[in-house]
Parts: C-alpha cells; sequence; structure tokens
C-alpha cells in the first residue's frame, strides 16, 4: 500500500513566536491540545533535535490516548519536523511537519503529515488535526 499524506493551511491570527511557543511549550500546550471534547491533563516536550514529547489525549469515557514521538528538525520560530506515534495505533511512525510562516494577518501555519500506512487512519487525523488547530485559534485570539 502506498503512503498517505494530509496537508492544511491555517491563518492564525498571532505573531509566529506566540503560535510555536503555544505549539511547543508543555504548559500552553495543555491549554489547547486535543480534538474537539478532547483535552490535555499531560504534556512533555524536550524541545530540541534528537529530544522527545509525549502528550496525553483524555478521551470523554475517561481514557487516555498517548501521543509520543522525537524531534528531528526545530527551527524557532519557523519549523518543526517530528515523529508521531499515537498508542491506540499500530505500526511505524509517521512523520509531522510544521511551519509557522509570517502572514499579514498573523501566521500561516502550515501542516503536513506523512507516512500514514491507510487513508482511514489519514483521515481521522484530518478531522483530528483541524478541530485541534481550531482550539489554538481560540487561544491566541483571546
Amino acid at each position: 500500500m502506498q503512503p498517505t499524506a494530509l496537508n492544511l493551511s491555517r491563518i492564525i491570527r498571532a505573531p509566529r513566536e506566540k503560535v510555536f511557543a503555544a505549539w511547543t511549550d508543555p504548559a500552553l500546550l495543555k491549554e489547547w491540545w486535543g480534538p474537539g471534547p478532547v483535552s490535555c491533563p499531560e504534556a512533555h516536550v524536550d524541545l530540541r533535535e534528537g529530544g522527545t514529547y509525549r502528550l496525553a489525549n483524555l478521551e470523554v469515557d475517561g481514557s487516555i490516548t498517548w501521543i509520543s514521538g522525537r524531534f528531528e528538525r526545530v527551527r524557532a520560530p519557523e519549523e518543526l519536523v517530528y515523529t508521531w506515534s499515537v498508542s491506540i495505533v499500530p505500526g511505524e511512525p509517521t512523520l509531522v511537519r510544521v511551519m509557522f510562516l509570517p502572514h499579514p494577518e498573523g501566521t500561516e501555519l502550515v501542516l503536513t503529515h506523512e507516512r500514514f500506512a491507510v487513508e482511514a487512519v489519514r483521515d481521522m487525523h484530518v478531522e483530528g488535526w483541524g478541530l485541534c488547530i481550531d482550539k489554538l485559534q481560540a487561544l491566541l485570539a483571546g
């Protein structure tokens, strides 16, 4: 099966330094991370190339799904590249690249998530990323 990718772009009405910080600071991540009603009670980030991260997604049923990986590239405040593993999804890690580009209205966030083995898992992430970024936009707009 061919690998599958997703791409999305959003304008965040905040300077890219703030958007990058919200994406990488554990205290800020806990304020917005998680799609829809999912929250993030725990976030650990070792923000350096080769460093790791681990995020807890507290589901509405009380269960926790862990997302973890390793940073392959850290260029503050413009780019992050990291592996991505979800505790409930078997298989090899996928790869996330996030660009934080200057934009007249703030920051253009460009996210590429690739190496999905199955389209259904990619599609689940399309929805999840969109809902997470909605919460990021709301946090930074306030």
